[in-house]
């Protein structure tokens, strides 16, 4: 038999197990690499270094112990031809001089035939003397080290390997290290080879191979871990050491004894490099160039370094592992902060076709160089955005449309089936591709509810192809970007209704009144997108006076909404018919309560009055307030005060308490109502803007007090008071300014003619 029987080893470090075993087993196989020394001792007479005695071990070291004579012959003839270089001349001058030598780390070549080699002696000599002092012989003792000398050095070649491993040396210079110091140390020639495990786990690839030839290693990178397949493939399989010890006969080479023979090897001791799990990291194999069974310190040599190899790629797979940890990490931050930056810029603006062209800006050139974006109107598909990196490009691109229900073109197939499409050529169909040197394309779909309404195409013309990534990155901004441009288009949709609606609530003119000067303010909370809850209006009566209100109905809304026209509405049909602000408001009080609970149930704040001019100049104003803010009356000086007048909100109570309050307002002299969502208005501090700095604002404005003049100085302190963060609530004021009636007045002609308006 040409393979050895298979042992079955202590695991060493590296190679699995139990940890105690492990330990154990290192330990062994340290202890057969230091080898047990052997003492030697013999005693020479004469100049000629006769044997007289010896002990066994002398004679099994120098490989005389088969000779048929050993005493009484010369200790030259009993070493091979020039073995005894080292010791003889060592001998002659302790006989000569009668003085002790001692001869540390003696080189001696011993042994005969196949077994002679080069062994290391720690040596001591010492003379014979006979009674007259003569020096008779010499008496030679010592220790053979040639096991313990190897070990000693293949011990600090195997710390060098351990501190590279920790200063995590690159594991090519590891492998390629242990390999070059095994054989440089071992006492015979041996030829080292580290196969790694693939990926798959069921082949081996190159790791390190320093003395064998190129074409050697070429031709087993990559073999398969399996049943005959060399020393290592075997070794690999089934998880232990597999030892050939002449190539030559083993069926374990039949498909690589050619390759082998012309490698020069003859022997091959494989040992499987496991993982503290057990899982395969590869194999270490000794060859050799002639047929030979190994020795129990190579099984230990092979075990110890099969553990560092072991160490030294279990670090390098972490290492790897790691960076590629980071890299991944890394790449997730920067698609992330690419697809942050990219929805912020998408959201920054609620318009449809801005969002969309911000879409293409955002794709090129970070995921391709050319990119476009069409959407379905009416039919036909409209090419939205064009980005390119020059103007020429993109007047290309801008000058292709693609055709809505044609199957040769990418767009309109990705418009039929909602699906992204992608390949590594130009797209089909007719197109500006070849001016464009266009290598590739990726459309994807911009979906709503599942159904396409544009496409996001991205063109590539380089020889990088759109790889997963992209197209996972491109699908999830396109995504966003439909998210951002329905929300948009939406948003739009909904602020037009919302304006058309509150256009419809308020005077869509401020009439001209005879003797009066009227400005009006309004301004919603929030974005615009919900109808707000304060409202004015003036109309005229029958009797030639004018109705005049201002309110603010809770909640906001649809709802809002309807309970704005209810009262308006009411209002507007029942003072022709009722004698007074009084009985006006009591019927909106009772069309409040006998509305349907779908249509609202909140309160009314409420100021309602008529005025009418009076002939020498100034007006007459009867008013009831309902639990809204007191009105100001704000005189030629500008001296804001508030105008007392009791009553309850309306909607709460059949029967609330009103009283009606009449003033005159001389010419110059104006009455301003306004809701609190002016004087609840906060700054940035949480602190409302209150009665208070209203009065002052009002007091301190230049010029005289029109109405106009009122509603400016009214708006800009608040502005000014709240900042840039918005308003909480809806603002609505009324300003009426008594002015002189003119020489010859004119019949008013009707709530549309000669307004005069201010609002936002």
């Amino acid at each position: 038999m040409t393979r050895a029987p298979q042992q079955q080893p202590p695991a060493a470090p590296g190679t699995g197990g139990h940890p105690g075993r492990a330990v154990r087993g290192a330990d062994q196989d340290i202890r057969v690499l230091f080898g047990e020394s052997s003492g030697v001792f013999a005693s020479l007479a004469g100049p000629a270094h006769m044997v007289e005695h010896a002990n066994e071990a002398f004679f099994a070291v120098i490989g005389a112990e088969d000779l048929g004579v050993r005493t009484g012959v010369p200790l030259g003839q009993l070493f091979p031809r020039g073995g005894g270089a080292g010791l003889l001349p060592l001998l002659d001058r302790v006989y000569r001089s009668g003085e002790s030598r001692t001869g540390p780390d003696t080189r001696v070549v011993v042994g005969r035939g196949p077994s002679l080699r080069e062994a290391s002696f720690d040596l001591t000599c010492e003379p014979r003397l006979d009674v007259g002092g003569n020096v008779m012989g010499v008496l030679v003792t010592g220790v053979e080290t040639t096991q313990v000398r190897q070990a000693q050095r293949l011990t600090a070649e195997h710390r060098a390997l351990l501190e590279q491993i920790a200063r995590q040396a690159p594991l090519e210079q590891v492998l390629d290290g242990m390999a070059r110091a095994i054989e440089d140390l071992a006492p015979e020639e041996v030829l080292v080879s580290v196969l790694l495990a693939a990926a798959d786990g069921r082949h081996l690839r190159h790791g390190a191979a320093p003395s064998l030839p190129d074409f050697y290693n070429r031709a087993i990178d990559g073999i398969a871990a399996g049943e005959g397949v060399g020393s290592c493939g075997t070794a690999a399989h089934r998880r232990e050491s597999v030892i050939v010890t002449d190539i030559a006969t083993d069926p374990f080479w039949d498909d690589f004894r050619d390759l082998a023979e012309q490698a020069g090897v003859r022997a091959c001791w494989s040992t499987p490099i496991l993982a503290r799990d057990g899982s395969l990291l590869g194999t270490f194999a000794m060859y050799h160039r002639a047929p030979r069974a190994p020795q129990e310190s190579d099984l230990a040599l092979a075990r110890v370094f099969a553990g560092t190899a072991a160490l030294a790629i279990e670090r390098h797979e972490a290492e790897q592992a790691r960076a590629a940890a980071e890299a991944r990490e890394q790449a997730a931050r920067r698609d992330l902060a690419f697809l942050l930056a990219a929805s912020t810029s998408l959201s920054s603006d609620l318009d449809y076709t801005e969002t969309l062209r911000r879409l293409a800006t955002a794709c090129a050139p970070a995921l391709a160089p050319l990119c476009t974006v069409d959407v379905v109107d009416a039919g036909r598909v409209k090419r939205l955005a064009v980005t390119a990196p020059t103007a020429r490009e993109e007047g290309l691109l801008a000058s292709h449309l693609p055709v809505y229900d044609a199957v040769d073109d990418a767009v309109g197939r990705v418009l039929a089936t909602g699906q992204s499409e992608v390949a590594r050529r130009a797209p089909t169909g007719s197109g500006p591709w070849s001016a464009l040197k266009v290598t590739g394309y990726l459309c994807v779909p911009l979906l709503d509810r599942g159904e396409a309404f544009g496409v996001l195409t991205l063109l590539t013309t380089g020889e990088d192809a759109f790889d997963g990534h992209t197209v996972a990155l491109a699908e999830e901004l396109a995504r966003r970007a439909a998210s951002a441009a329905l929300n948009a288009r939406q948003y739009t949709q909904r602020a037009a209704l919302t304006r058309d609606l509150q256009s419809g609530l308020l005077l869509p003119q401020v009439p001209t009144v005879p003797g009066t000067e009227i400005a009006t303010y309004y301004h919603p909370a929030g974005e615009g997108l919900d109808v707000g809850g304060d409202f004015y209006d003036v109309f005229p009566l029958d009797d030639g006076t004018w109705a005049f209100m201002l309110g603010d109905v809770c909640g906001r809304g649809a709802t809002a909404a309807t309970t704005t026209a209810l009262v308006r509405h009411t209002a507007r049909a029942v003072a022709p018919l009722l004698p007074g602000p009084e009985a006006v408001v009591r019927a909106v009080n009772k069309a409040l309560l006998d509305r349907p609970s779908s249509h609202g149930t909140g309160f009314v704040t409420l100021v309602y009055g008529h005025l009418a001019p009076v002939p020498d100049g100034g007006l007459d104003l009867t008013f009831v307030r309902a639990g809204h803010t007191h009105p100001l009356l704000i005189g030629v000086r500008r001296e804001p005060r508030p105008v007392a007048s009791d009553g309850l909100l309306l909607g709460i109570t059949r029967a609330p308490d009103l009283v009606a309050r009449r003033i005159r307002l001389q010419p110059g002299e104006s009455l301003l109502l306004y809701t609190d969502g002016i004087t609840e208005a906060r700054d940035g501090a949480g602190e409302q803007f209150g009665e208070e700095r209203l009065v002052a604002a009002l007091a301190a404005a230049p010029g005289p007090a029109t109405a106009p003049a009122v509603i400016t100085a009214l708006t800009r302190a608040a502005r000014a008071f709240t900042g840039a963060g918005g308003i909480d609530d809806d603002q609505a004021a009324l300003v009426l300014t008594a002015t002189p009636l003119p020489p010859n007045p004119t019949p008013d002609s009707g709530p549309g003619a000669g307004c005069r308006r201010m609002s936002r």
